[in-house]
């Protein structure tokens, strides 16, 4: 019994110090990998012009059809959302959990059969379910670049008050990073790192406007590299930046509680036939069964299907106003 005891004590020892290990690795991995990315940014990036850079938001990012087809460069595109989300993951890694779960979805599929052909079900469900982690970056994403927006006001008076008190920006950046919160923090310790290896203050911008794809964001490094050109008071024109901000907010704010009562039917009418469908499941089993064998049942359930996404679509658009 007591070498069974010393046996099992040896094997989780092991087991722990292997996990150690492993973790040591990878965030030795992940640090060497953010200096790698920080020397390439040292080594040479284009050249960031001022008159393009708010454009470029609107220029640049594709519209409609063609940014479903960009995106189907699908290891390139979920690299940079995972990036933004602030997950430590890769696109293989993302790719792998979605081939993972389009497996358990597809059998679950095949064995529930509710559009009438078992393996037209296995697929759409497995499609769903593979998307799940994609859907997880994404909401991860939308979260942190919500807190980023939320913070970078705060930011800019922090810049404005170290400079007015005689810091020269660069140490500004530096002083932010440090006394900031993350995400923000963070942001702000990459951007004066990669200028501190030897970018050019045009690259690391850049890089920061990459990273953090919001129009606040632009606009400060627009003024950044204006007032580098032309010269000004960059304590006063971030400060007059950080009022524009927060009047935004506050705007938002008053746009959101006034369309509160047109999210909620939203929600609710989308909801509803969902929840109506899986109630008819338990309490019905076989209605939707057998209106799905039937010819025309698939046509109407199709035809439902269809009528819900159209719905969804044009009641999100009447519902969004964009700030």
């Amino acid at each position: 019994m007591a070498l069974i005891f010393v046996a099992i004590f040896v094997l989780i020892f092991a087991v722990l110090l292997i996990a150690t290990k492993v973790g040591l690795k990878f965030v030795e991995a992940r640090q060497k990998k953010q200096v790698l990315d920080m020397l390439h940014t040292a080594s040479g990036e284009p050249v960031m012009s001022v008159s393009n850079l708010l454009r470029e938001m609107d220029v640049d990012k594709p519209h409609g059809m063609m940014a479903r087809i960009k995106a189907f460069r699908f290891a390139r595109h979920a690299q940079r959302q995972i990036q933004q989300a602030g997950l430590g993951w890769s696109s293989t890694h993302l790719l792998a959990a979605m081939g993972l779960l389009f497996i358990p979805g597809l059998g679950l599929g095949a064995v529930v059969g509710l559009l009438g052909n078992r393996l037209v079900t296995g697929i759409a469900v497995g499609v769903l379910a593979a998307a799940l982690p994609y859907l997880y970056v994404r909401h991860k994403r939308k979260k942190r670049l919500d807190a980023l927006e939320e913070q970078f006001p705060e930011a800019l008076d922090f810049l404005s008050r170290s400079m007015r008190a005689g810091h020269a920006f660069t140490i500004s950046l530096q002083m932010v990073g440090e006394e900031l919160a993350d995400p923000l923090g963070q942001e702000f310790r990459t951007l004066f790192n990669e200028q501190n290896l030897g970018a050019t203050l045009e690259a690391a911008l850049r890089n920061f406007t990459e990273r953090v794809p919001l129009l606040d964001v632009r606009f400060f490094t627009s003024s950044v590299l204006l007032q580098k050109q032309t010269g000004g008071n960059l304590a006063e024109i971030l400060t007059r930046l950080a009022y524009v901000i927060r009047e935004r907010f506050r705007l938002k704010g008053q746009v959101k509680a006034a369309s509160a009562h047109g999210r909620m039917t939203a929600t609710i009418l989308t909801l509803l036939p969902i929840a109506t469908m899986l109630g008819l499941l338990f309490v019905a089993p076989g209605y939707l069964q057998s209106m799905a064998k039937d010819s025309d049942g698939r046509w109407l359930i199709g035809s439902a299907i269809a009528a819900q996404l159209m719905g969804y679509f044009f009641i999100k658009k009447i519902i969004t106003i964009k700030v």
